[in-house]
């Protein structure tokens, strides 16, 4: 008889999902009083954005929720990773409430469990009010307070319906790339100082996001984080290779990992910083360091990592010639989704791992027939889900594993043009068509096995 490591099974309970983001999906960037993002205002940028695309219409999920849970449910889709946008609740950032928005998103809660789909809400997924870009954004103190304010509302608002709470989204993105000249909103070039400030202030607001559901989530409720964390793969399997990177991983993941997980930045972290350390106040680790339930972990692609002739990682970044997706940045690492949650587990001891997103942006997904067949994406999961199984039966603990995303949506600087979705969007029409991934992706839950 083949065992479960060669048949790919997956634990019992083992939680499948998908997920999105508001501002990639909601459209209706201007309606029922929602405020103006950094994003909004990002995309009106001339040459930001590929093809001049806004995040106006998007996949306008705004109206159409109610269809795009029945399609959930339709695939057998149970857990749905989605997010809040901060301008809908706080227009300005702060202030006056609207309360239209707090209003949708109960219409839309109250939705997803009438179509039997668990809720997985993130917080803060990029969408920084506009107005409080205008009074320094992240760099910031005045930031903590307003999401301190604003997770405390989404979570009274929410919590007796939703149990299961991210704080932030990739926090690397929204601050060293955004304040560092990388291609994300608000798009500035800061010197090194203010782009690690940027870093400790969404660390401060993770804190205030696991306090916010401590204090008002009920019971049930658990929180973790949705980190991009450095993702490194051994080039061999050999202890070597394996020893350097571990080591490059713990010393890649300082800053935000390693804060949270060790409530403090370590030293090496602080000489590296030397003068550009971050400004720290009182009280300030006791948010950040509060033990999470979980963590989630995006994960795409990585770094190859072996010991040097000097016994120290030495990294490899692939060339062009070596196989990727349409994307520059995500060439093709199915070993990443072994190592890197191996890897939290050992360094952190983290006993409950999720994979809140993981996939694949093509330019070339039609539809014809009414089918569209996307055989790369199918292929590029299947490999990356092995692994994952790989590590779960070498007793890795993950829990559970988003596939990202549900639908085809705005990609932030690609614009419409890169399409993410297990489903099809028509963005002049907002006509959805399963793809081949989707019917490949509900089989694989229904068997809680690879296919």
């Amino acid at each position: 008889m083949p065992n479960k490591a060669q048949t790919f099974t997956f634990p019992r309970n083992f939680v499948w999902g998908v997920s999105a983001s508001a501002p990639q999906i909601e459209g209706a960037a201007f309606i029922d009083g929602k405020g103006e993002s950094v994003w909004d205002r990002y995309a009106r940028r001339p040459g930001a954005i590929l093809n001049g695309d806004t995040l106006d219409g998007a996949c306008d999920h705004y109206h159409r929720y109610r269809q795009d849970f029945a399609l959930m449910r339709q695939f057998g889709i149970r857990h749905y990773r989605l997010s809040i946008a901060w301008p809908r609740i706080y227009p300005d950032g702060l202030g006056a409430l609207n309360q239209r928005g707090l209003d949708f998103y109960n219409r839309l809660i109250d939705s997803m469990l009438e179509h039997g789909i668990t809720p997985w809400v993130t917080l803060f997924h990029w969408d920084l009010p506009q107005a409080l870009e205008a009074k320094g954004g992240w760099r910031s103190r005045i930031v903590t307070g307003a999401f301190a304010t604003y997770a405390d509302t989404v979570v009274r608002a929410l919590g007796d319906r939703v149990k299961k709470w991210i704080t932030l989204n990739e926090i690397r993105c929204f601050t060293l790339q955004a304040y560092g000249g990388r291609g994300k909103a608000p798009g500035f070039v800061e010197g090194r100082r203010v782009v690690n400030q940027t870093m400790h202030h969404a660390l401060v607001c993770h804190g205030h996001g696991v306090r916010a559901v401590r204090e008002h989530g009920g019971r049930g409720a658990r929180c973790g984080l949705s980190d991009n964390c450095e993702s490194v793969i051994p080039v061999t399997e050999s202890a070597a290779d394996v020893a350097a990177s571990r080591q490059w991983f713990a010393e890649a993941n300082m800053p935000i990992l390693g804060a949270i997980y060790d409530g403090r930045y370590s030293p090496v972290y602080l000489r590296k910083c030397g003068a550009a350390r971050p400004k720290v106040e009182r009280g300030d680790f006791s948010l950040i360091g509060q033990k999470m339930d979980f963590v989630g972990l995006n994960i795409y692609s990585g770094v190859f990592v072996r010991r040097g002739s000097d016994g120290k990682p030495q990294t490899f970044y692939p060339s062009s010639s070596y196989p990727r997706t349409d994307s520059s940045w995500l060439h093709l690492a199915p070993r990443s989704l072994y190592w890197n949650p191996r890897l939290v587990s050992d360094v952190y001891g983290e006993k409950n791992i999720y994979i809140t997103e993981n996939g694949c942006g093509y330019d070339d997904d039609v539809v014809k027939n009414g089918e569209c067949l996307d055989l790369h994406r199918v292929e590029f999961l299947r490999s990356y889900l092995k692994e994952l199984q790989r590590a779960i039966a070498a007793g890795t603990p993950v829990k559970g594993y988003f596939v990202w995303s549900f639908l085809d949506n705005f990609e932030w600087t690609d614009g419409y043009s890169r399409r993410f979705g297990i489903v099809y969007n028509n963005f002049k029409t907002q006509r959805r068509t399963p793809k081949l991934s989707a019917h490949w992706y509900a089989s694989v839950m229904a068997a809680n096995r690879v296919l």
